[in-house]
Protein backbone atom coordinates (compact mmCIF):
# COMPACT_ATOMS: atom_id res chain seq x y z
CA UNK A 1 0.00 0.00 0.00
CA UNK A 2 1.64 3.25 -0.94
CA UNK A 3 0.36 7.04 -0.93
CA UNK A 4 0.93 9.35 -2.58
CA UNK A 5 3.06 12.31 -2.03
CA UNK A 6 0.05 14.44 -1.06
CA UNK A 7 -1.47 12.67 1.58
CA UNK A 8 2.00 12.20 3.35
CA UNK A 9 2.67 15.80 3.21
CA UNK A 10 -1.27 16.37 4.87
CA UNK A 11 -0.08 13.55 7.48
CA UNK A 12 3.12 14.91 8.37
CA UNK A 13 1.21 18.49 8.24
CA UNK A 14 -0.96 17.60 10.38
CA UNK A 15 1.14 15.89 12.46
CA UNK A 16 3.14 18.72 13.35
CA UNK A 17 0.45 20.70 14.12
CA UNK A 18 -0.53 18.34 16.71
CA UNK A 19 3.10 18.06 18.51
CA UNK A 20 3.43 21.85 18.62
CA UNK A 21 -0.19 21.96 20.13
CA UNK A 22 1.17 19.85 22.88
CA UNK A 23 4.65 21.55 23.13
CA UNK A 24 2.65 25.27 23.26
CA UNK A 25 0.05 24.26 26.35
CA UNK A 26 2.68 21.71 28.20
CA UNK A 27 5.37 25.02 28.26
CA UNK A 28 2.45 27.45 29.04
CA UNK A 29 1.06 25.17 31.58
CA UNK A 30 4.59 24.54 33.04
CA UNK A 31 5.09 28.41 32.58
CA UNK A 32 1.78 30.13 34.25
CA UNK A 33 -0.26 27.42 36.10
CA UNK A 34 2.34 25.26 38.04
CA UNK A 35 3.86 26.84 40.82
CA UNK A 36 7.68 26.67 40.93
CA UNK A 37 8.68 24.09 43.82
CA UNK A 38 10.55 25.44 46.59
CA UNK A 39 8.71 23.35 49.13
CA UNK A 40 10.44 20.40 50.05
CA UNK A 41 8.40 17.84 49.36
CA UNK A 42 7.24 18.60 45.89
CA UNK A 43 3.50 17.12 46.22
CA UNK A 44 1.36 16.91 43.03
CA UNK A 45 2.27 20.23 41.74
CA UNK A 46 6.08 19.39 41.72
CA UNK A 47 5.35 15.79 40.07
CA UNK A 48 3.12 17.65 37.95
CA UNK A 49 5.72 19.83 36.71
CA UNK A 50 8.54 17.04 36.42
CA UNK A 51 5.88 14.83 34.73
CA UNK A 52 4.92 17.86 31.84
CA UNK A 53 8.40 18.75 31.65
CA UNK A 54 9.16 15.66 30.37
CA UNK A 55 6.48 15.44 27.73
CA UNK A 56 7.43 18.92 26.63
CA UNK A 57 11.10 17.46 26.06
CA UNK A 58 9.83 14.32 24.59
CA UNK A 59 7.17 16.15 22.38
CA UNK A 60 10.37 18.45 21.44
CA UNK A 61 12.50 16.00 20.04
CA UNK A 62 9.63 14.32 17.72
CA UNK A 63 8.85 17.73 16.45
CA UNK A 64 12.46 18.39 15.16
CA UNK A 65 12.49 14.93 13.54
CA UNK A 66 9.02 15.53 11.94
CA UNK A 67 10.68 19.29 10.70
CA UNK A 68 13.87 17.36 9.92
CA UNK A 69 11.10 14.70 7.61
CA UNK A 70 8.87 18.17 6.39
CA UNK A 71 11.70 19.62 4.84
CA UNK A 72 13.27 16.03 3.32
CA UNK A 73 9.63 15.94 2.06
CA UNK A 74 9.64 19.63 -0.05
CA UNK A 75 13.15 19.42 -0.37
CA UNK A 76 12.37 19.48 -4.60
CA UNK A 77 10.19 22.59 -3.69
CA UNK A 78 12.76 24.33 -1.49
CA UNK A 79 15.58 23.55 -4.00
CA UNK A 80 13.27 25.32 -7.16
CA UNK A 81 12.37 28.32 -5.17
CA UNK A 82 16.18 28.86 -4.50
CA UNK A 83 16.89 28.63 -8.11
CA UNK A 84 14.58 30.95 -8.93
CA UNK A 85 16.19 33.43 -6.79
CA UNK A 86 19.60 32.62 -7.17
CA UNK A 87 20.31 30.86 -4.03
CA UNK A 88 22.35 28.54 -5.63
CA UNK A 89 23.48 27.61 -8.85
CA UNK A 90 22.06 24.51 -10.88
Amino acid sequence: MSMNKGATLWIINVFSFVLFSILSLTGLINWLFVPRGGGGGGGFAGNFRHFLREVHEWTALLFIVVMVLHLFLHWPYIKTNLRKYNVIKS
